[in-house]
């Protein structure tokens, strides 16, 4: 379904060395985890006979049994539909090897032997196996085996098996045994045909260059790493940045399986590690030293990370026939129901961490500043000019402009905000907007624009009490002029307040707050321009002194607060039509397009990751459970694609603003869209 897997890594209770106990626990745990619905199941290193067996490794009753137990797990197994990837010590060709075996349907469908033997410490495996490195290259005399070209070796009771570290899945058991549904998207009818595993054990991770570069730039989505990792302290902490990291320069999904309290022996301690990260982001970690079995669920979306790697370059250029010709293949691979072990945030664009708020904030107001006083000093502008609403998006601005302003040891009285109150306009906002530019002690002009719109409508024709986009514009435009023709009375520039959500949907008047000399705004979505201003309304109140402002009592702060408080709590609103009875505003954005948390997470998932109409609904419908109804999102969805579609032309011509994101819509940077496109598929 939309490309998700449910994948599952398991830490058993075992005991060192008896394969007989070892085996059932694994074939119980796997049966719990097929059951669960997980298509893909990862243990330990090692795991039949245990990782600290040390010299009883030599004992060939300890090998004959870890074999047998391989074939018993696959007979057990057959009928769960799931691959189960299990470690287990093979004796191939005359060398002993560390393995990674997986099976599926009854069989085992691939080997794949360690090839970074660790060798320091309390680490000794060169004593015990050989590296599988020359295996994979395919040497050792060994015969040419299946039609994939790996090399295979023998196993009594399985047969010829492909020895790799590259699996494909071949999508041959397409649609199920009992599945009637014409719906590509149905869980059953997935065939697993997107996804491609590469595989690491345990040290393989750990050294300068992990195999699993290369096989992810051979087009592995899903790294799988069987390991027997001991604990220390600090070393946990270690281990999860690698997985993070390594999945982030992969841009894969890593699934990481270690050896549990269980296999604790003589110095060493194991914790038990589980995790399963996507690019970059932890999906499930276990707690560690748990005494009991453990198991991590995880769904992991394929989809999405074989539509990110399309547009990087890196992946396109590597010559891959080397090792897709080793490729084993899988039957098939089954795809999720439904999403039950994956959080979906409903706001993609906000910092989740509470922790890292501050560090995320200080970043973004970093870059904007950096940008608009580059700006500034290469134009030698005297002056900033803005036009100040009492909205969120000129607030933001506003902020960005005084910091920006403190950062080159400017007077903050060189910022020039302009109100420009029209028919729309509310006490409640121009009050805001006064008070905002006291605070923060910038030069504050009136120009009052309904006069001249009077005028520009009598030069027209046009009726003044027809309310319709025409109104609209001959008031955005005549802002517009002023702010223009004021900053070059003033030689400055004029700063565009628009935000990414407003760019997204063209909620903007063409040449008009469309336009200006520098966007601070630009590639910030609505979402975020909350987040950051409540973070500055918090920190103006805690730590007043570095706002950039020159609050230099926590009096003084705790007014700027309230007024930025006040302003987050204001409808959205271009304030173009008049008023309601009670002069409040009447002309709310949200209620004409849709909330505005709904069109930033259909933009990331579409603008970021390709994701179709079906699969943005599914989406929003998962994420925002219970905060928006069906209707509403289906609403906003539909909105959402025409407007992105028809709007692109206002897009194709923006200003200048710097890229603060991974997500920027500036035909200079993320975004090159033609303006006349057809919305026809997607809608």
């Amino acid at each position: 379904m939309f490309g998700f897997y449910r994948f599952a890594c398991v830490s058993p209770v075992l005991k060192v060395a008896d394969t007989a106990c070892n085996t059932e626990e694994i074939i119980r745990s796997a049966k719990i985890a097929a059951f669960n619905g997980a298509a893909f199941v990862v243990f330990p290193e090692l795991c039949i006979t245990g990782y600290t067996c040390g010299d009883l490794f030599h004992q060939e009753l300890l090998l004959q049994n870890s074999t047998r137990a391989l074939v018993r797990i696959a007979d057990a197994l057959k009928e769960s539909g799931a691959v189960i990837a299990v470690g287990l010590p093979l004796r191939l060709f005359g060398r002993l090897y560390n393995c990674a075996a997986f099976v599926q349907h009854g069989r085992v469908v691939a080997i794949t032997p360690k090839i970074h033997l660790p060798n320091q410490r309390e680490f000794y495996e060169k004593r015990h196996f050989s590296s599988g490195r020359d295996l994979l290259r395919g040497a050792c005399g060994a015969s040419a085996g299946s039609a994939a070209g790996a090399v295979t070796c023998f196993i009594e009771g399985a047969g010829e098996v492909p020895i790799t570290n590259f699996i494909t899945v071949s999508g041959r058991a397409s649609g199920g045994l009992n599945c009637t549904s014409n719906n590509p998207n149905c869980a059953s009818c997935s065939d697993g045909s997107e996804v491609r595993v590469g595989v690491e054990l345990c040290e393989d991770l750990w050294t300068p260059a992990p195999p699993s570069g290369e096989l992810a730039l051979a087009g592995a989505n899903v790294i799988v790493n069987l390991s027997a990792s001991d604990a220390l302290v600090g070393k946990r902490d270690y281990r999860r940045n690698l997985v993070m990291n390594q999945s982030a320069r992969c841009m894969a999904a890593y699934v990481y399986a270690s050896a549990g309290v269980h296999e604790s022996t003589t110095d060493m301690v194991f914790s038990g590690h589980l995790m399963i990260a996507e690019n970059g982001s932890m999906l499930a970690e276990s707690k560690p030293f748990s005494r009991e079995t453990e198991i991590v669920y995880a769904e992991v979306d394929v989809e999405r990370l074989n539509m990110q790697r399309l547009s990087e370059g890196s992946f396109q250029d590597f010559d891959s026939r080397a090792i897709i010709a080793r490729a084993a293949t899988l039957d098939c691979l089954r795809g999720c129901d439904t999403l039950q072990y994956r959080y979906v945030s409903p706001t993609p664009f906000v910092p989740g961490s509470p922790e890292t708020r501050d560090t995320s904030c200080i970043e973004i107001f970093n870059i904007q500043c950096a940008g608009l006083a580059k700006r500034l000093e290469a134009t030698r502008s005297k002056r900033a000019v803005i036009g100040l609403s009492g909205g969120l998006d000129s607030t933001l601005a506003l902020l960005v402009v005084a910091e920006t302003f403190m950062l080159l040891n400017r007077p903050a009285c060189e910022i020039l905000a302009l109100t420009m109150p029209g028919f729309g306009t509310t006490n409640r906002t121009r009050n805001n907007a006064v008070e905002l530019a006291k605070l923060l002690g910038v030069e504050l002009r009136s120009v009052d624009i309904r006069k001249a719109c009077l005028q520009h409508f009598a030069d027209i024709g046009h009726d003044p009490q027809k309310l319709d986009v025409t109104y609209e514009n001959v008031q955005a435009r005549e802002r517009t002029q002023i702010l223009m023709d004021i900053a070059n009375s003033e030689g400055g520039i004029v700063i565009g307040t628009g935000d990414l959500s407003e760019i997204a949907l063209g909620w903007s008047t063409y040449n008009a707050d469309h336009m200006s000399m520098y966007a601070v705004n630009c590639d910030i979505p609505k979402t975020l321009v909350r987040h950051i201003v409540r973070w500055y309304a918090d920190r103006a109140i805690h730590n007043p002194s570095e706002t950039g402002v020159h609050l230099e009592t926590r009096e003084k702060g705790a007014e700027l607060a309230a007024v930025l408080r006040d302003i987050l709590d204001t409808p959205v609103s271009p304030e173009l039509l008049p008023a309601d009875s009670n002069g409040q505003i009447a002309q709310k954005t949200e209620s004409i397009l849709g909330a505005y948390e709904l069109h930033d997470f259909f933009l990331y998932h579409f603008a970021k990751y390709g994701a179709s109409p079906e699969k943005l609904r599914y989406l929003a419908k998962y994420a925002f459970a219970n905060r928006h109804s069906d209707e509403e999102i289906d609403k906003a969805l539909a909105v959402f694609i025409r407007r992105f579609f028809t709007q692109q032309f206002k897009r194709s011509c923006i200003p200048d603003g710097p890229k603060v994101g991974t997500i920027s819509l500036s035909p200079r940077a993320d975004w090159r869209m033609p303006s006349d496109a057809s919305a026809s598929d997607w809608l």
